[in-house]
């Protein structure tokens, strides 16, 4: 039998190795008759500057006289744990065998985390997908990404936000998520298989690193071309088909079509003008709510010193991160940090011509001593001025479009001195700054010419709260970065609660784009689902 043992503690100098011994005192067992020891989550507890200690999760197995001990006694924070049901195999074609139970094979729009996993699903059911992705394969995306930083030449189709691996793809490879699900293991699996770091099946807050992603994401194709499905790149769904309100298939680069029984849509939340084609088409799609600010910029020393204290720089610690909040009940507004890459840098992620978009990268090292992360301000439908289901859109390109003319018109992002900022004057310089990690380069600027009076006064009320939070936060020198826009999609492509749009039969909408996950993991698990939607359909059942 295995059981589950919560909440053991360990000092971060104790030797690791001493973990059952820690195991063993919790239980009340001696330590001999623990047998296997395996981690299931590993996280810091950093309240206390004085103290910082892990706090694990584990299953172990005990010998026959460790369970007979246990079995007389309520041990707290230990409980036997229940195996796992086994997953139901749904009939389907062999890849590789020239049939399926489709009429036509199933059609995955995008190969970011959503499409790519919604694709995997099918074909480990044997249903042989086929992946339309508008950018390119990793190798040939990255190329062009540095051609864009280094010379200021933009691909709109091959960029931070389109191709192999969907835009967390250069990111920080973050895989935190809220959702309670089961099939977040697998996908964390899915990624280890692949060729990320086994200890992201444990951390608290596991994350891949942009350079080791890359790899993974290429490996998922690998996988998924070795269980009968194809990926195409370089293939812009231009059009869907339909018959009868029925989505029967896709248009490609405007020429060639592609017959599908469904057309699963995972096309990430900067695909502006898909969502345009759907419009035009009768998908239906509400507006949503997102945010909008600016990227913050501070020496890693810094952050690493207002959270850990005296132990900042502790070989066991690695770059310290932070996620912060402050709410504005008056304005009913939040303020929030979002996307938070310790020892990373700030990139430049448009995906249009004549804008500048910010994100946030790290490798997996988290090593160029700079901490950077969005600090962005909640924005909804009645911000848009419009009841238009694009009218997001539209809000979005309006302000990237500021920050375009704000940094010279030439890709160039407008920054500001926190201390301006809070000052309301236009920085003239960037001197004073903390190393800049933006390419292709900075412009001196008022970033409140860049987004909504509404956000900016919001940014400056939590720059100060936050400061008292992380001290340090609004130093003068710390370096603003605009605009982050791009935080979640801004609109939402109705399904119903077979996941299927409710406008277009055999079209199913999933991942971050269709405002359904907020992350690479979730995003992976809504394709989980979508997927195991369109074969429980095709099969005869529905979801419940």
């Amino acid at each position: 039998m295995v059981y589950r043992v919560t909440d053991i503690k360990v000092d971060l100098d104790r030797d690791p190795n001493g973990l059952p011994r820690q195991i063993a005192q919790k239980i009340s067992v001696p330590v001999e008759e623990i047998r296997d020891v395996h981690v299931v989550r590993k996280a810091l507890d950093a309240r206390e500057k004085d103290r910082l200690f892990f706090v694990y999760t584990v299953d172990i197995t005990l010998s026959e006289k460790g369970t007979k001990l246990i079995s007389r006694r309520k041990v707290p924070g230990l409980t036997l744990r229940e195996p796992e049901p086994d997953t139901e195999l749904w009939p389907g074609a062999r890849a590789g065998s020239g049939t399926t139970s489709f009429k036509n094979r199933p059609v995955v729009v995008g190969a970011g985390p959503a499409g790519i996993f919604a694709a995997l699903t099918l074909a480990r059911k044997g249903y042989r997908p086929l992946v339309f992705e508008r950018g390119q394969d990793i190798e040939t995306r990255t190329r062009d990404v540095e051609e864009f930083w280094a010379n200021r030449l933009l691909d709109p189709e091959s960029n931070v936000q389109f191709g192999e691996g969907g835009a967390g793809t250069f990111s920080d490879g973050k895989l935190t998520t809220r959702i309670n699900d089961p099939r977040v293991r697998s996908v964390l699996q899915d990624f280890v298989a692949a060729g990320a770091p086994e200890e992201i099946l444990y951390l608290s807050k596991p994350h891949i690193g942009t350079d080791r992603l890359r790899a993974v994401v290429k490996n998922l194709r690998l996988l998924l071309r070795d269980l009968g499905g194809e990926v195409f790149f370089g293939s812009k769904v231009t059009g869907i088909l339909t018959e009868q309100g029925r989505a029967v298939g896709v248009v490609v680069n405007g020429e060639c079509e592609a017959l599908a029984e469904a057309v699963i849509l995972a096309v990430g939340h900067s695909a502006r003008d898909t969502y345009e084609e759907l419009a035009n088409v009768g998908c239906p799609m509400e507006q949503k709510a997102f945010s909008v600010g600016v990227r913050i910029e501070h020496q890693q020393d810094i952050i690493d010193s207002a959270q850990y204290g005296s132990f900042a720089g502790h070989p066991k610690l690695g770059a310290a991160d932070y996620q912060l909040v402050y709410k504005n009940e008056e304005m009913q507004r939040a303020a929030y940090t979002f996307c938070m890459c310790p020892g990373g840098k700030v990139v430049a992620a448009a995906s249009e011509e004549s804008t500048v978009v910010t994100n946030g990268m790290s490798d997996y090292a988290r090593d160029t001593g700079v901490a950077n992360s969005a600090v962005v301000v909640s924005v909804n439908p009645d911000d848009f001025m419009s009841t238009h289901p694009l009218a997001g859109v539209e809000f979005q390109r309006k302000w990237e479009k500021a920050a375009y003319r704000a940094g010279g018109a030439n890709y160039n992002a407008p920054a500001q001195l926190a201390g301006d900022f809070l000052r309301g004057r236009a920085s003239t310089d960037l001197d004073a700054a903390i190393r800049a990690t933006y390419r292709p380069g900075l412009e001196p600027a008022d970033l409140h010419d860049c987004l909504p009076g509404y956000v900016t006064s919001m940014l400056e009320e939590a720059l100060i709260t936050f400061d008292r939070k992380v001290n340090g936060f609004a130093l003068p020198e710390a370096l603003l970065t605009g605009v982050e826009t791009r935080t979640s999609a801004p609109l939402r492509l109705v399904r119903n609660h077979n996941r299927e749009s409710t406008g277009i039969e055999g079209l199913f909408p999933t991942g971050e784009g269709a405002g359904y996950a907020g992350g690479i993991v979730s995003a992976a698990v809504d394709g989980i689902r979508v997927a195991e939607a369109v074969i429980g359909i095709w099969k005869g059942s529905t979801l419940i």
